[in-house]
């Protein structure tokens, strides 16, 4: 395989932000550089008018470009041939070096030449057939098909060279991660809630993680599940925090004095009024959740309105149209699955009633929090919170089922 320098970086719905583009396109270069920094020290990134190049200086194109597909507001990137001379001799050999890199080869192709560059003596189009015979005299088996062509070979001369691509690799897409603000995640340790998180990070918002640990009643090793999601969606940002809530003192008090088919219901409405405190704390807007229309009892029209009666904060819930095996397959798509069915439960799977109500009545519920102290335990569970910085590098914990 040729030995790539550059890396062009195309936008996706950026291009259409118009005048808050310049906003957008600081934050991805600046994701980009966050990303990369610590691995690939050496990359450089050089930012021109509705694009991108990545400048590598020896650093190695497979494991940036890996890098690069995890980067929200990219919609594709090239590996890139870069000549200084403006010689036809020499881009149109550089051109069939690019083409014979392709990898299927192609059967069909076609030249979009981009000429930034006004000085360059040969318009876009005579550039296209100079550039087009070239490689046809050179690759016989090769044909054009200007309408639907297996590759295209794309030939931009800028002011300070030539760039040359044939390759396109698809991106995360979606708009810069901390382009949308910040949201808390309620992070259980399921499949939902890591999904819910992509595709909340995907919109451009950056998440922190709130998880609530009842600890006995649920293991390190359940924390340490969490943990291990939250180094998986930190891949996407470069780094997340995650905040762990003590919940046992909670739902002990909840269990002791609340009719069994409303604790589900009062559990929720105690992480709700939490999350929103943490969300003050940290200077978030939202709080967005793993929760599906109709999944499970507390995920009713009835029951998300009584829960969500308690706070003022936004709710986001990326997945409330969604089928399960849609949410699965995006799991499997991000690589949170594996971990997320783990067999360590969670709070939220600890003190299940055996009729959870589905249907909760807001009065019935205030009448049920009537004997607990809350705000007591919300300030409790709030002073008492561990908060973690997930790094990405850091190796995943394996786990001893035995």
């Amino acid at each position: 395989m040729m030995q790539y320098e550059h890396i062009l970086i195309r936008y996706g719905e950026l291009a259409l932000k118009k005048r808050n583009r310049g906003e957008f396109e600081t934050q991805l270069v600046r994701n980009i550089r966050k990303n990369l920094k610590g691995s690939f020290p050496n990359v450089q990134v050089e930012r021109t008018f509705g694009r991108l190049y990545l400048s590598l200086h020896g650093e190695p194109y497979e494991k940036v470009a890996e890098r690069l597909q995890n980067i929200f507001g990219i919609h594709s990137f090239s590996p890139v041939r870069f000549v200084e001379e403006f010689e036809l001799e020499v881009i149109q050999k550089a051109a069939l070096e690019v083409m014979l890199d392709a990898n299927p080869a192609p059967r069909t192709f076609k030249v979009i030449t981009k000429r930034p560059n006004k000085q360059f003596p040969h318009r876009s189009q005579e550039m296209n057939r100079h550039v087009g015979g070239y490689v046809l005299r050179n690759m016989p088996d090769l044909k054009v098909d200007v309408h639907n062509p297996d590759v295209e070979l794309i030939v931009e001369i800028r002011t300070n060279g030539t760039f040359i691509s044939c390759r396109t690799i698809k991106g995360a897409g979606g708009l810069p991660t901390g382009s949308g603000g910040k949201a808390m995640l309620m992070l259980s340790g399921g499949i939902d809630s890591p999904v819910a998180g992509w595709k909340t990070m995907r919109r451009g918002v950056r998440i922190e993680g709130v998880h609530f640990h009842s600890y006995p009643f649920t293991s390190e090793r359940a924390k340490q599940k969490v943990v291990d999601l939250t180094r998986i969606l930190s891949k996407y940002s470069g780094g997340m925090k995650l905040h762990i809530v003590p919940f046992t003192e909670i739902q002990t008090e909840i269990r002791k004095h609340c009719p069994e088919h409303y604790t589900i219901t009062i559990m929720r409405r105690f992480m709700m009024r939490i999350a929103e405190k943490l969300a003050e704390k940290n200077g978030a807007l939202a709080i967005a959740t793993g929760e599906s229309l109709g999944q499970v009892a507390s995920q009713t029209m009835e029951s998300m309105y009584t829960i969500n009666h308690v706070i003022d904060t936004p709710v986001i819930r990326p997945l409330v149209a969604m089928d399960k095996e849609e949410i699965i397959e995006i799991a499997h798509k991000i690589g949170t699955y594996e971990t997320s069915i783990l067999p360590f439960e969670d709070c939220c799977t600890v003190f299940v009633p055996k009729s959870p109500v589905t249907k909760p009545k807001v009065d019935v519920a205030e009448r049920c929090e009537v004997p607990l102290d809350i705000e007591k335990l919300v300030e409790d569970a709030v002073n008492n919170v561990e908060s973690l910085w997930i790094d990405p590098a850091e190796p995943e914990v394996e786990h001893d089922f035995f």
